[in-house]
């Protein structure tokens, strides 16, 4: 097999699968995008305040 019949039996392939692919409606992607910021946010809060209190705690042990 030629590596040009290879490359569009690849293409075939690559089309079949995404023809199944359940793609998200703009509301869904929307929501999923703002889930997704929030949670950021929310974690880089908490790692920000733990590694604030722990900065603190290591310069009260090597005062």
């Amino acid at each position: 097999m030629s590596a040009m019949e290879r490359f569009r039996e690849y293409t075939k392939d690559v089309r079949s699968e995404l023809a199944k692919v359940s793609w998200p409606t703009r509301a869904e992607l929307r929501d999923s995008t703002w889930v997704v910021i929030i949670t950021v946010l929310l974690v880089a809060a908490f790692i920000g305040l733990v590694d604030q209190g722990l900065n603190r705690a290591v310069g009260l042990i090597f005062r």
